[in-house]
């Protein structure tokens, strides 16, 4: 295939619009069903490079929920607890547990479930019928992969009335070293952000603190390469190999610090038992258990929730108090913060530290460098310089 017709480009008066190879080449895609749109593709390229670096980085399989050209979250396949299971709402799925790629999406689905609403998806590896059992019962719209097993490819042909969108990439391709895009007319070219991320770049440790255990190196690559494919400015925490706060397009780096920890936060109470035995009425469906569950996080939401708590829930839930969950957030801890550019400010540190950040990467370069290793060693972080930024527009 050539080229690919869409319906229309960014929003419906950009007409007319397609992909192509400028080199005459065939594209490097196959749609197997659907028609993906403008926007669908660039989810699905940006998502497919993220995933595809994280597995040759890691040796694990990696799956990514993107929105809007940015990643909710990207995680590898790690076994889920029981726990881990409940919050991201896969304790049902069968055969989970035999399923590394199906572990690795339901992680990235599920952490940040708000943003990945309508999410387009991608695997590094075959979609596999546990995989296809978690997508065919969430609102997404669409999904890059390598290849699919034969039943999760039927199971996935029959989501959103047979119009879902599913694309086959193929593994072995190799864009050229210069890419090129145009804004208002005028062409812009550059080498592609070809840069590697693996432990070689965690070396530089200038903190006193100098001990970083190997999960927590992988915890660091991930978050790294996460932001490699987010639209700056970009924070990213993660911990337990996937991300779990990711602060995108930010024009300040103490909002993207605080976006991500407020994400973060969210993520690890949910997990708690006070969210975990929230008994919902009858008939409330995934996407309005996830939408209570953040107002019943949210202070100033909380008591028109539960002065109607009988719309939405069997039994009626304890508050959840602000001092009850700031105590909560306080056993976290081991948590990893990855920035794309340095930190101008210890302020960044500070609103970490309050999320149990323990491990940081970022490019250094800043004139107050100084003042932020003092605040990283004031909370007993460690913090890698990688004298690399990683914006991505």
């Amino acid at each position: 295939m050539k080229e690919f017709s869409l319906k229309y480009g960014c929003n419906p008066n950009q007409k007319p619009a397609r992909i192509f190879m400028a080199d005459g080449q065939d594209l490097p895609v196959e749609i197997l069903n659907g028609r993906p749109g403008y926007i669908n593709f660039l989810d699905a390229f940006n998502a497919w490079q993220l995933v595809k670096e994280i597995k040759e980085a890691t040796g694990e399989v990696a799956a990514t929920s993107f929105k809007h050209v940015s990643p909710t979250s990207a995680a590898i396949g790690k076994p889920l607890s029981e726990v881990l299971k409940k919050a991201c709402f896969v304790d049902d799925i069968e055969g989970l547990d035999d399923s590394a790629i199906g572990s690795a999406y339901a992680r990235a689905r599920g952490t940040d479930r708000m943003s990945s609403f309508g999410d387009f998806i991608a695997l590094s590896d075959e979609c596999d019928e546990t995989t296809a059992k978690i997508i065919a019962r969430e609102v997404s719209d669409g999904i890059i992969a390598p290849s699919y097993s034969e039943k999760a490819l039927e199971l996935l042909k029959q989501k959103r009335k047979g119009a879902y969108n599913i694309i086959k990439i193929d593994p072995s391709y190799k864009p050229d070293p210069v890419e090129r895009k145009q804004v208002f007319g005028v062409t812009f070219e550059q080498g592609r952000n070809e840069f590697k991320i693996d432990g070689n770049l965690l070396k530089n440790i200038v903190t006193q603190n100098k001990q970083i255990p190997d999960d927590k190196i992988k915890d660091m690559i991930i978050a790294l390469i996460t932001l490699k494919y987010t639209q700056s400015n970009s924070v990213c925490f993660a911990t337990d190999g996937q991300a779990i706060g990711v602060g995108a397009g930010q024009q300040s780096r103490i909002h993207c610090t605080r976006l991500a920890a407020s994400k973060a936060d969210l993520w690890n109470l949910r997990q708690s038992e006070r969210v975990l035995s929230l008994k919902f009425a009858e008939g409330i469906g995934r996407p309005d258990k996830n939408n209570i569950i953040d107002l019943y996080l949210s202070d100033a939401d909380y008591s028109e929730l539960i002065s109607e708590w009988q719309k939405y829930f069997a039994v009626k839930p304890e508050p959840f108090t602000r001092e009850e969950k700031d105590a909560y957030l306080k056993t976290v801890s081991g948590i990893t913060l990855a920035s794309d550019a340095f930190f101008p400010f210890s302020d960044n540190i500070e609103r970490a530290a309050k999320s149990g950040v323990k491990y940081v990467a970022e490019p250094g370069g800043s004139v107050r460098d100084d003042l932020v290793i003092q605040a990283a060693d004031k909370h007993d972080m460690v913090m890698a310089f990688t004298a690399m930024r990683l914006f991505h527009h």
